[in-house]
Formats: C-alpha cells, sequence, structure tokens
C-alpha cells in the first residue's frame, strides 16, 4: 500500500510496480486518517509511508497500523533525513526508513526484502544516527546519566532488540513474549530510564546494547 500526500508520486510508484512480477498496489492514500482506514481494509503485506502527511506524521500512522495488525510491515519513503525521525521510526516498529533518491531497483529489493522479514536502513541516514546516539548516550532528557541500573535483564534485551530496529512482533518472537507484554516492559523501561524523547531513549538503549550485548 502507498501512502504520500502527492499524487504524482503515487502515480509514478504504481507504475514502477506495475511493470513487476512480486509487488501489487493493493491501496493508497494521502493522509493519516485514510492509510489507517485503507490499511484495515486491504490488509497489505507492506506499506510504504512518507514520514510528512497534512493531518500528522507517518509515525501515526505506523503506530496506529502495527497495532491493530502486528505482521503488518511498515517501510518509510522520505526525502527527509532527520537524525531523530530515524530513530523515532524505528522504536515505533517500522521494518525500515530509506530516502527518495533511491534507485528503483533498489527500492523493488528493499520491499521484496522488508516483506521477507529483514529489516531495511538507507546507509545515508545510519550513519549520522549512530553518531548522535554516542553524542547523547551520556545523558537522559533531565541532564543526569542515564545509567538505567535499575533496569531488570528482559528489559534489557529488549532495548538491546530495539536499537537493532527489531520491531515488537519480532522481538516478541524471539524472547517468546506477547506483543502487550513488550509493550508493558518498553513502558516501563522509559520510566525508569525518565526519558521523554524518543532519541534520548535510543540513546541510553544503544550504550546498554554497547555495554553488554543483547543478552
Amino acid at each position: 500500500m502507498l501512502v504520500d500526500d502527492h499524487e504524482v508520486v503515487r502515480v509514478g510508484l504504481r507504475t514502477l510496480f506495475s511493470r513487476t512480477d512480486n509487488i501489487e498496489v493493493v491501496g493508497e492514500a494521502g493522509t493519516v486518517a485514510e492509510a489507517v482506514m485503507q490499511a484495515g481494509r486491504v490488509d497489505p503485506d507492506v506499506v510504504l509511508m512518507d514520514l510528512r502527511l497534512p493531518d500528522g506524521t507517518g509515525l501515526d500512522a505506523c503506530r496506529e497500523m502495527l497495532s491493530a495488525n502486528p505482521a503488518m510491515r511498515v517501510l518509510f519513503l522520505t526525502s527527509y533525513t532527520d537524525e531523530e525521525a530515524v530513530t523515532s521510526t524505528i522504536l515505533a516498529g517500522a521494518a525500515g526508513y530509506l530516502l527518495k533518491e533511491i534507485g528503483q531497483q533498489a527500492l523493488i529489493r528493499a520491499i521484496e526484502a522488508v516483506a521477507s522479514g529483514h529489516s531495511i536502513l538507507d546507509p545515508k541516514v545510519t550513519q549520522p544516527v549512530l553518531q548522535r546516539l554516542q553524542v547523547l548516550s551520556g545523558k537522559n532528557t533531565n541532564g543526569h546519566n542515564g545509567g538505567g541500573d535499575d533496569l531488570s535483564p528482559q528489559e534489557r534485551r529488549i532495548l538491546a532488540l530495539v536499537v537493532e530496529g527489531k520491531t515488537n512482533k519480532e522481538i516478541a518472537k524471539a524472547l517468546d513474549l506477547s506483543d502487550k507484554t513488550v509493550k508493558n516492559y518498553l513502558s516501563n523501561a522509559f520510566q525508569k530510564l525518565q526519558v521523554n524523547r524518543r532519541s534520548h531513549a535510543a540513546a541510553v538503549f544503544s550504550r546498554h546494547l554497547n555495554k553488554s550485548g543483547p543478552g
């Protein structure tokens, strides 16, 4: 399913995919509300999502879609390289983040990879995000060290998988938990780490990953 507020972009993507054997466009939307409604109606395997929409963000749509159907895969295709946005898409459960300057065949391969269960990040946005996480990793939003020493072993495992780009569904499967349980662990971890902004949360998570690994 295609989600972009520019009709010409959707037409171009639809034309591209019509020439492939493995990708079928089952729906389109130009707003968050339309996207959520259409996703519930056509049940796509993959949603190709823009980040900025007239009535909200693709992040809003992503969270609602995955809440209703955790098996759905959301792949962001945008012209924005905002580092916090990239981090937020990962924490929202998206399967990937690509820039619109990507080549046609690379885009097709990315969609097929995401549909197969892989996660995709454009190298041009990955490195700046990793660098920013290193800068932020020493402090939380209150300016104090975000040690997170009171995190439980399970919370540490879940946060490490979040940093790796795993969706809540993938984390639940890997750790033999329910999606709801994973969400509860994440909510508790946010409170313990005293973080509000997602980028700061990811920074703290990243430090735990570097220190002790996923286990």
